[in-house]
């Protein structure tokens, strides 16, 4: 009995090293089957480089209003905003957005007492104004400059979204037929050529937003600026956005 047991247990032991090693063995060939089927590829860079143009112009107002009270500091700094949002809902083509509300205490050090002494509450609310016409800008500093706790700042020409988006999609197509094309051409040296894309991925940069400085008052004499944006006629000139696509490209080889 005892050998009997022996023999069907070493033809068990056999039959199960049989069916793993015809699994390791369709294993093996499942893999090599994968690695035949697998395509080669070629992966290069594209790039494009443009320009779009400035199209639009901003300026930022940026209200302060001081007060032992916390609730006139804030009605004072409100009060002046909506004096500027009533005349620029007059102007034709102009856009407004607030990009600032804080309300803080202010305090200053007192030498005399060696300590830090309260102010009163600030409230500072900040207001970007925009428009295709420099003119209308223009209008906002004309009106405001001079305006007693009414700072402007931050005069830029920059590309509009609605501009730049469709310059942009251009690019990039501009820059994935970049990369096929030296996919091609290194493809060629085994006379190949590059197939359907695998996988791509992008990076874009631009230096969209030209900053000058501005006087307190109005805009054009009384505007100072860098000698680069300004023509020979004294006029500010807005250069083109420059934009740069990079792509990374993984193509099959055919």
């Amino acid at each position: 009995m005892k050998i009997l047991k022996t023999v069907k247990l070493t033809v068990a032991g056999v039959w199960f090293l049989s069916v793993v090693g015809a699994a390791a063995i369709l294993i093996l060939m499942v893999n090599g089957l994968r690695a035949h089927d697998a395509p080669r590829t070629i992966s290069v860079r594209g790039e494009c480089l443009t320009t779009a143009p400035r199209d639009k112009t901003a300026i930022t107002l940026r209200v302060t209003a001081l007060d032992k009270s916390a609730a006139r500091s804030m009605k004072t700094a409100t009060a002046t905003v909506a004096k500027i949002t009533d005349f620029v809902r007059g102007l034709d083509g102009a856009e407004m957005q607030t990009t600032e509300f804080n309300s803080y205490e202010k305090t200053e050090w007192n030498r005399d007492q060696q300590k830090s002494v309260s102010l009163g509450i600030e409230t500072t609310i900040a207001v970007e104004v925009s428009a295709k016409n420099i003119e209308t800008i223009e209008r906002v500093l004309n009106e405001f400059a001079g305006t007693e706790n009414v700072f402007s700042e931050n005069l830029r020409m920059y590309t509009s979204a609605e501009v730049l988006k469709p310059i942009m999609e251009k690019c990039l197509s501009v820059a994935v037929e970049n990369a096929r094309v030296r996919a091609d051409a290194l493809a060629a040296g085994d006379k190949r050529r590059a197939g359907r894309m695998l996988s791509v991925s992008y990076e874009s940069s631009n230096n969209n937003g030209m900053y000058y400085n501005v006087a307190p008052r109005a805009l054009g004499a009384k505007m100072m600026a860098t000698e680069s944006a300004m023509d020979v006629g004294g006029s500010l000139v807005a250069k083109d956005t420059d934009v740069s696509v990079a792509v990374s490209v993984t193509f099959e080889i055919r």
